[in-house]
């Protein structure tokens, strides 16, 4: 990220005058409301060109593989938000978003910057030597591998197959997706254990592959996870179980702080 002093103060993105808005050189009006579907503009808005058939089912898989998972932690926040506040969905979709970090869902992010490490040291070189030395300084740092493992998947995420078998099938599987496989294949023997590939791995490597910029990849999580959001408020506004995922978790943790203090005898 570039910090410090520019030559001018300018955006590439949108402006606006009384007749029209102008969006990455398009008119809105005119070129894209109801003339491309969000997925598509998304891809505009951040990258300033219109992707490709391969690059927009990409992205579509991806945010529909990360949308939702059940009641994670940032769901939890977001529901239990709510019902203290049952007015301020923007304050619950929020509480939900700021939970995305490098264990749950931002993970993508994580793994992505990982599978460019190791690219940019293989350069050109052999990949696959430098995902097993990569590996082993993990190992010997007692560190995990980012994008691989699953604490529920265990027996591997299908999600993750699903999202590598479309970059296959869409023909746009390529460094970063090998870095990937490598790193699954070798894994399991350096670290001894169980670590097949998981979605936050599957995500970065097929979207990265695709041409989805670097620096913008926790956008694609952060989008998919509003959506899921968006349902879990929705329902909890319908079925309200905010109260009672606080009220489980406070029997579930045992208090062991100082007694209170007795009284004056």
């Amino acid at each position: 990220m570039r910090i410090g002093k520019q030559d001018g103060a300018f955006t590439a993105i949108a402006t606006s005058d009384e007749h029209s808005i102008t969006v990455r050189g398009h008119d809105l009006c005119r070129d894209l409301i109801g003339k491309i579907d969000f997925t598509d503009y998304f891809w505009l808005l951040v990258t300033g060109m219109r992707p490709s058939p391969a690059q927009l089912a990409a992205m579509n898989s991806c945010l529909v593989a990360i949308a939702e998972h059940g009641l994670v932690p940032s769901v939890q926040a977001a529901r239990m938000t709510l019902a203290a506040a049952p007015e301020a969905w923007q304050g619950a979709m929020a509480a939900g978003l700021l939970g995305m970090g490098t264990v749950v869902a931002g993970s993508s992010e994580v793994a992505g910057r990982y599978l460019a490490e190791v690219i940019e040291e293989a350069g050109d070189g052999d990949l696959e030597q430098a995902a097993i030395r990569s590996l082993e300084r993990l190992k010997a740092a007692r560190r995990k591998v980012p994008g691989l493992g699953h604490p529920q998947h265990s027996g591997g995420d299908p999600r993750a197959d699903r999202l590598l078998a479309i970059a296959d099938e869409l023909g746009i599987a390529g460094t970063h997706i090998a870095a990937l496989r490598h790193l699954g294949s070798h894994a399991p023997r350096i670290m001894n254990r169980p670590l097949p590939i998981n979605v936050s791995g599957a995500i970065p490597a097929v979207i990265l592959d695709a041409g989805w910029p670097l620096e913008a990849l926790k956008a694609v999580p952060l989008l998919a996870r509003a959506a899921g959001l968006a349902a879990h408020l929705h329902e909890e506004s319908q079925r309200p179980i905010g109260f009672i995922l606080s009220h489980k978790a406070d029997l579930a943790i045992a208090y062991d702080g100082a007694p209170a203090a007795k009284g004056a005898e």
